[in-house]
């Protein structure tokens, strides 16, 4: 019957995808959190996702939410772990964020690949305002993200 229920989810999701158009992420919370290949704590444990760690929301079953990370990677975390703030990964070799949603906007900072960023603001253009753990915020082009 698990094995039942887990093709049945494992499909809802895959389909839930396929004509979804709004998509949802929120971030792991505070602390870690355990990922596993099924809705269960007697899943196989895949591996432990950081603080803040963005994620996609595939599906959420019960206590359970279905998430897809950076890497493309589906796990389930139980739903209690993860928190609404918005988090967002530097995808390119290294971004500037400007202190203007705009290329002549004066640079405030600069970021590397995998640095996590807060959103500020909703999105709201292609370009998106994100804050700095060390609390410079400023803009930078959302293809240069992930998380959005």
């Amino acid at each position: 019957m698990n094995t039942l229920r887990f093709f049945f989810l494992s499909l809802l999701a895959l389909l839930g995808t396929a004509h979804a158009t709004n998509v949802e992420f929120k971030s792991i919370g505070l602390t870690p959190a355990i990922m596993f290949d099924v809705p269960s704590q007697r899943g196989r444990k895949m591996f432990i996702a950081p603080p803040g760690m963005p994620v996609e929301i595939v599906v959420v079953s019960g206590e359970w939410s279905r998430v897809r990370d950076l890497t493309g990677e589906l796990s389930w975390v139980e739903s209690r772990a993860l928190t609404n703030q918005r988090n967002l990964i530097v995808e390119v070799p290294q971004v500037t964020v400007r202190a203007t949603a705009s290329e002549s906007g004066v640079a405030v900072f600069t970021a590397s690949k995998g640095v996590l960023l807060e959103l500020a603001e909703p999105i709201t253009s292609s370009w998106i305002r994100v804050k700095h753990r060390d609390g410079e915020t400023g803009y930078l082009k959302a293809s240069e993200v992930w998380g959005e």
